[in-house]
Parts: C-alpha cells; sequence; structure tokens
C-alpha cells in the first residue's frame, strides 16, 4: 500500500510543472512557490543551487508560511524568507528610475551604479534585464516624454523648452526631431503641420497603401479596399495634412508592392519609424530575421532581452504599421503555428510562403534568426 502511494506521489511530482522550474532552477519562478525536502527537513527557492532531491522527497508549497507551518526550516544557502535578489534588484531599479525622471539632465553611468550599490557593468546588464531598455534609453525615453507632456501644456515652444528641463534652445532643437519625429512646433500643434504623402495600389494581395514623411516610409497598409485603409490613416495621424503623392513619391509605392510580391527581396525603403523603445527594439529584431526563416514571439523576446516578455512582443508586433518592410508577418505562434496579423492570417500565409518559410506545426520551433537587439 505504502509502495503505491510513492509511486503515486513520485508520478505526481514529476509531472509537476514546478518539478520541472526546480530542476532547471529558474529564478523567474522563485516568487511563485517553494520546495521542501522531507529528509533534511529544509524548503529552499527553486532557483536553489543545492542538490537535486528525489522526487519522493519533496513538497511544494506556496508561500514560506505554508512551508514553516509545516515545519520545514529556511535553507541558509538560498534564505527564502528573505526578499529574493530578484525582488532586491528591482526595488534597486525602481529607485533608479525615479532618480532619472526627477533630473534636470540624465544621471552618468557612474553615479547611478553609485547610488545602487553595484558596479558599472553589473548594474547596466542588471537595469536592461528588469527595465527592458538601457538607462540611456530610459532617460532618453523619459526626456522626450516630458518634451510631449511640456508642448501640449506651454505657450510658446521656449516655455517648453525650459520646462522639460533643457538648458539651452540649441540643445533641445538637435534632439527634437528624433524625439518627436517632427518640428516642435508641428508637435504642439497636434501635427497640423506635419504633411504625409499618400499614394496606394494594387498587389495580389489585394490594395497597399504607402505613406511618407521627410524622413522616410511612416507606414505600409494591406487591405480589400482604399477607403479603410485611409480611415486607418487618419487615426495614427489624425492632426497631419494628407496630400496624394508626387510622381517621384509614387515610386516608393511600386518598391512597396515589390517587397509584397517578393518578401523574400532585400528591403530598401527608408523608414520612419516612431513607437516605444520597447516597440522599437522589437521591430529591429524583426528586422533580423531572415526571409524564408520564422521566430516566436518568444525567440524574439529573447532577442531583445526580455525572456519573459513574450506577451509584450505580440503587443508590438500588433501595433506595427510598416508591413512586410518591417516583417512582423515572420513572427509565428508556440511550435510554428500561425497567429494572428494586423492584416489577416491568410496574408499572412501567403507572404510565408512566397518565402519559402511556411513550417508544419510540430513539437518545438525550428533554427530562427532573430538576430538584431536594438
Amino acid at each position: 500500500m505504502q509502495a503505491a502511494q510513492t509511486v503515486e506521489h513520485n508520478d505526481a511530482i514529476l509531472t509537476d510543472p514546478r518539478w520541472q522550474a526546480l530542476c532547471a532552477r529558474q529564478p523567474n519562478t522563485d516568487h511563485t512557490f517553494f520546495y521542501a525536502v522531507v529528509t533534511t527537513g529544509v524548503f529552499c527557492r527553486p532557483s536553489c543551487g543545492a542538490r537535486r532531491p528525489r522526487p519522493e522527497n519533496v513538497r511544494f508549497f506556496s508561500t514560506v508560511r505554508e512551508a514553516e507551518a509545516a515545519g520545514f526550516r529556511a535553507c541558509k544557502r538560498c534564505r527564502p524568507s528573505e526578499p529574493s535578489s530578484g525582488a532586491k534588484n528591482a526595488a534597486i531599479i525602481a529607485d533608479i528610475c525615479r532618480v532619472i525622471d526627477q533630473a534636470e539632465s540624465a544621471p552618468n553611468l557612474t553615479a547611478l551604479a553609485k547610488r545602487a550599490g553595484l558596479s558599472r557593468f553589473h548594474f547596466h546588464r542588471v537595469f536592461k534585464e528588469i527595465a527592458g531598455v538601457t538607462p540611456a534609453e530610459y532617460a532618453s525615453a523619459r526626456r522626450g516624454a516630458r518634451v510631449r507632456s511640456a508642448l501640449r501644456q506651454s505657450a510658446t515652444v521656449t516655455e517648453a523648452i525650459y520646462r522639460a528641463g533643457f538648458s539651452s534652445s540649441g540643445r533641445f532643437y538637435e534632439q527634437a526631431d528624433a524625439m518627436l519625429g517632427m518640428q516642435p512646433a508641428a508637435f504642439r500643434a497636434g501635427g497640423a503641420r506635419a504633411e504625409i504623402a499618400v499614394a496606394s495600389g494594387d498587389s495580389s494581395l489585394g490594395k497597399v497603401l504607402v505613406a511618407q514623411t521627410s524622413r522616410g516610409v511612416c507606414a505600409i497598409l494591406l487591405g480589400d479596399a482604399e477607403e479603410p485603409l485611409m480611415q486607418d490613416l487618419r487615426q495614427r495621424f489624425p492632426q497631419a495634412t494628407l496630400r496624394p503623392a508626387s510622381a517621384d513619391e509614387q515610386k516608393l509605392v511600386a518598391r512597396a508592392i515589390r517587397q509584397v510580391e517578393m518578401p523574400e527581396a532585400a528591403i530598401d525603403l527608408p523608414l520612419d519609424i516612431q513607437g516605444t523603445v520597447f516597440q522599437k527594439r522589437v521591430w529591429k529584431a524583426l528586422q533580423g530575421i531572415r526571409p524564408g526563416t520564422t521566430a516566436t514571439y518568444a525567440e524574439i523576446a529573447a532577442a531583445v532581452e526580455m525572456p519573459t516578455a513574450a506577451r509584450a512582443v505580440a503587443g508590438a508586433c500588433a501595433a506595427n504599421k510598416i508591413a512586410v518592410a518591417i516583417p512582423c508577418h515572420r513572427v509565428v505562434g508556440k511550435n510554428g503555428a500561425l497567429s494572428g496579423y494586423r492584416w489577416g492570417v491568410a496574408r499572412k500565409q501567403a507572404l510565408l510562403a512566397r518565402e519559402g518559410s511556411m513550417r508544419e506545426p510540430k513539437g518545438g520551433p525550428e533554427e530562427t534568426r532573430p538576430t538584431a537587439k536594438g
């Protein structure tokens, strides 16, 4: 009878996802459960470096209190009753983010690392791991947010410059175009002075609408008819002036249609990419996927060094407005299955088929090449 119970217990443990996390010593599961070993009377975090216990001796608990109530004592190696290193690091980085938010100018890396009590290299790695961006990228994003807020609230651009923390107008104008995607006065007017040239054409996958600013293509939209695509474009640039493309600008439509018909060809379109820091990193990683290959959302998350952010990667793919040139059609679901696509799964399937990168769902993803990390 006891032997049968032991076998049943072992089967339950071995099929429990927590056992796999224990075996892999996954630090990202440290806050989700604890395991105890009946032969030692000790309970640990899943990531503890202690020797792996036999499954028949393992017990799982959701909290420290439950493990202690069952008579187990905390491991002296991984100290499960104390805040995890991940929690400590998260608190440190949250404090650093507040420092950056409140600073008039971006603090240098050495000063931030000193406040965090870490070496420059370790601080930079931990910050990027937790925040998803480097300290410099975070500071730039926050500065951009302050600029946009100041331009909306200030009576003049000059007032906005100093409200946003810039010490001189020259430095502000040096960075304004990269932060706003247009001149400050145009942004303050809600993009009313921004001019976007629009043209459309027909492809084998339907209508292709191409929109471009003076900096490059800002949207490539696919659909069944032109008017819904124009409505989509107006929603994205509600205050901009949309005008028909000139004869020279029409050439970009031909290049965009060529990209739709031959997505495996090298992309040579000038792009005007606007998005959050995270979105830009994801889109850059998408551009690193070679034609003829695919990547899963989890693989892209790993490529941007945020392995637990697969869902956020999916959101960035959905926010992409530049079809084919930023090839979100090359991102597939788990096991290679097709997933959602802004312009329809049928178009996604057709694009992949043209590249020869269709693959049958199977037990695991094939090798891919999401190489760009941003």
